[in-house]
């Protein structure tokens, strides 16, 4: 599960990017930190998920929002077309609906960062990093798994306003 964060201002010097990626049954995580929010920070975000951080699966179920930076065609983009393939053979995408952010478990740890380690003004980018790392360390030694909280009526409730009705 994937999502990004791009709220993060330093006193001095702008703006950061957080990409959180996790397996929520695990409860493991991983935030890193960029300068941008480009297609290219994503496909390499995408990339070390495959080649470092599960490098033995032989699929990696990916949900995430629906940016339009978060495709494919994106690592196609990145990369020469043999290693974009090679990356994406190992995909299988689902898309969270259009205003479902409710559904993301990685939207849900973002908060919970947010509120457990950048719930301050952060004065660079040098301190973002090791406050992010440090957090990340933190809840993967705990590794309690993502408290989802949405029950499955819920589930419905919320769904039924995303989509048309199919009754008559």
């Amino acid at each position: 599960m994937t999502h990004h964060r791009s709220i993060y201002e330093y006193e001095r010097n702008g703006t950061a990017n957080l990409f959180l990626v996790t397996e929520p049954l695990r409860g493991w995580r991983h935030v890193e930190v960029t300068e941008r929010r480009t297609k290219t920070d994503w496909a390499r975000v995408i990339k070390d998920l495959v080649d470092v951080r599960f490098p033995e699966a032989e699929r990696i179920v990916l949900v995430m929002d629906n940016l339009n930076t978060h495709t494919p065609a994106a690592l196609y983009e990145a990369f020469p077309p043999a290693e974009a393939r090679r990356i994406v053979e190992r995909l299988e995408i689902h898309h969270t609906p259009k205003h479902g952010s409710w559904l993301n478990i990685a939207e849900i740890e973002l908060s919970t960062m947010s509120g457990q380690c950048l719930n301050r003004r952060i004065p660079d980018r040098e301190t973002l990093e090791r406050e992010v790392a440090a957090w990340e360390a933190e809840r993967n030694t705990l590794g309690g798994p993502v408290n989802w909280r949405f029950t499955t009526e819920d589930a419905r409730i919320k769904l039924k306003r995303l989509y048309p009705s199919i009754d008559g």
